[in-house]
């Protein structure tokens, strides 16, 4: 599989403005729930001693996670990588592919089996196993399905993360922004070096007569 070459949009975060508050993963989870789709948040909040910032999809231009998707889960819309989860066959190679570790996996329990069913006619239901991580753990009757971000494409408002930051420390890169951002680079570049000089300069290894 193979794209287009045209940049694709992502999200990014400051680390300086950045609380680690996590509302840009309650707003994902709560967004997406409300369309359907997994709740689990489509980005995660990282933490050292100084920082925090939230980790999420890079919307590669050559994405791996779709090179290796063997059914063509995950494609290329709208200047973004998608995923459709109900095209999902749960095999989690999207997640070994990503470089990033922003692929996780989520399933919903049926609602008609409630957890801890037990009657005196049948022996105690087993609990769930402990979680481990989310390309070992399997649990009886959910099925895992992909989850990155989508950029909430469903959405007119844009992502949520951005909607919902208290410090507007998430903003979304478009195409016109990183040129922009690329020309400021370069100004900067002419103002630091001006015309006729360079930064690096030929040492003198020459001995003196």
């Amino acid at each position: 599989m193979s794209f287009k070459n045209a940049m694709n949009q992502y999200v990014i975060a400051d680390p300086k403005l950045c609380i680690g508050c996590n509302t840009c993963m309650a707003s994902c989870s709560q967004e997406h729930q409300l369309h359907g789709l997994q709740s689990a948040p489509r980005l995660q909040v990282m933490r050292n001693r100084l920082d925090s910032a939230p980790v999420m999809c890079h919307q590669c231009e050559d994405a791996p996670c779709a090179q290796v998707c063997p059914v063509n889960a995950i494609t290329r819309e709208n200047n973004a990588i998608h995923l459709n989860e109900s095209l999902c066959v749960s095999c989690k190679l999207c997640g070994l592919a990503c470089p990033f570790g922003a692929i996780t996996f989520s399933g919903s329990t049926p609602l008609d089996i409630p957890r801890d069913c037990n009657t005196a006619k049948a022996l105690p239901a087993p609990r769930p196993p402990r979680a481990i991580s989310p390309f070992l753990d399997c649990v009886p009757g959910v099925r895992a399905v992909a989850v990155k971000c989508d950029l909430c494409s469903f959405s007119p408002d844009g992502p949520a993360c951005i909607k919902t930051c208290p410090t507007q420390a998430i903003t979304l890169v478009t195409a016109s922004v990183s040129e922009n951002a690329s020309q400021q680079k370069r100004l900067n570049a002419m103002n630091v070096f001006p015309a006729g000089l360079t930064s690096f300069s030929a040492p003198d290894t020459e001995a003196k007569q």
